[in-house]
């Protein structure tokens, strides 16, 4: 029981450690950082593939803002900075790739799946429709609706 508390607070003692190490701000000019901060936001962390670049706490993730940030402060645009990172890494680090041959068959694929799922729904839909036939009525089935009918009318 002992161990397992030990090993409990260790666990706590240190992840409070490794925030605190990650909290810690970058010195500078806040205008470059903020520059920096707003290209990062713009940026997938490759690690983490579900974060920006600013979100990541990865370690590439901090490589590539000190990268950024060397590439501002040489005076690059922060087009000539995506491009130079495309050009390494590809057009996966950017969060909104440019609409090219293999991104047109990531973005219309919803869309065509989504309108052949719609026509196929509707062609059963028709087809079922098509399918169900009302037999008539018999004779004895008219007259019983018909004294139903009369005795609501009545009663009503």
């Amino acid at each position: 029981m002992r161990a397992l508390f030990l090993a409990l607070l260790m666990g706590l003692a240190w992840s409070q450690a490794a925030t605190a190490k990650d909290a810690q701000p970058v010195m500078g000019d806040p205008v470059i950082q903020a520059r920096v901060m707003h290209l990062a936001g713009e940026l997938r962390c490759l690690v983490c593939q579900g974060e920006s670049l600013a979100e990541s706490r990865s370690d590439f993730a901090a490589d590539m803002l000190a990268k950024i940030r060397s590439l501002v402060e040489q005076g690059k645009s922060d087009q000539e900075i995506k491009d130079y990172l495309v050009a390494r890494y590809g057009d996966f680090i950017l969060y909104r790739p440019p609409f090219s041959g293999i991104t047109a068959f990531v973005w219309l694929t919803p869309v065509v799946l989504l309108l052949a799922g719609g026509s196929l729904f509707v062609i059963n839909l028709r087809r079922r429709r098509a399918q169900v036939h009302t037999a008539p009525l018999s004779a004895e089935e008219e007259a019983r609706i018909k004294n139903l009918l009369s005795e609501s009318d009545s009663k009503a």
